[in-house]
């Protein structure tokens, strides 16, 4: 069979695959806003500071499995006017920060920007998760402007120190893709070894604090 003798998809299927395919393009859109207003904050600490606050950062927008899958959870339709009007996370953006200041600095400059707006700040750093997990999740909503018009279109930001992003990423690792079960013992090692991460975080921000003293010490007055 040519290419040009495939049956054509049904008119609704195709429908329904162009609207998902034009969803991801406007998250994208809302993925770009919010990764350049965060590299402008990291390259303008840099200039002020003489030291990037930002380790690095990764994003990414949910398959449109994961998408119909928490549609499902939640009993809603599969349409991608029902995730977008229900769904926040769609659209999400990591933020690796160095020291443990850093991810409320960075929190914080964000939030202040007139054209973003904060829906939801959970802090898993204060009140960590029962298995160990620390980071700073924010919901920010930002301004994307296609040929339509402008859109309101949320994000999900998780702020965290590369400790935090360590643990964070094995722990996925060992708990969800591994084919067996993690027994309670091993679930008590991986909280041990969070907390231990938790009290290196802070040694390695006061001793930033202290060279950063030091520093200013040094410096003569005029």
């Amino acid at each position: 069979m040519t290419y040009e003798n495939l049956p054509s998809w049904p008119k609704e299927l195709q429908t329904l695959v162009d609207s998902f395919l034009d969803m991801r393009c406007r998250y994208q859109a809302a993925l770009r806003e919010v990764r350049t207003k965060l590299e402008i904050l990291d390259d303008e600490f840099q200039m002020r500071h003489s030291r990037n606050p930002i380790h690095h950062m990764e994003s990414r927008i949910k398959t449109p499995q994961s998408i119909a899958q928490k549609l499902v959870r939640k009993g809603l339709p599969l349409l991608p006017s029902a995730a977008m009007e229900n769904l926040h996370d769609i659209a999400g953006i990591r933020v690796v920060c160095a020291y443990l200041n850093d991810v409320y600095t960075i929190s914080d400059l964000l939030s202040k920007q007139d054209d973003v707006q904060v829906l939801q700040i959970r802090d898993y750093i204060q009140h960590p998760k029962s298995n160990g997990y620390r980071s700073l999740h924010m919901i920010v909503q930002v301004p994307v402007f296609l040929s339509q018009g402008r859109l309101e279109l949320p994000v999900e930001v998780q702020i965290r120190t590369i400790a935090m992003d360590f643990w964070a990423s094995l722990e996925h690792q060992i708990r969800y893709k591994e084919s067996v079960t993690v027994p309670e013992s091993l679930n008590h090692q991986l909280y041990d070894a969070a907390q231990r991460i938790a009290s290196l975080d802070a040694d390695m921000q006061d001793i930033h604090d202290q060279m950063i003293r030091l520093v200013k010490e040094s410096i003569p007055e005029t």
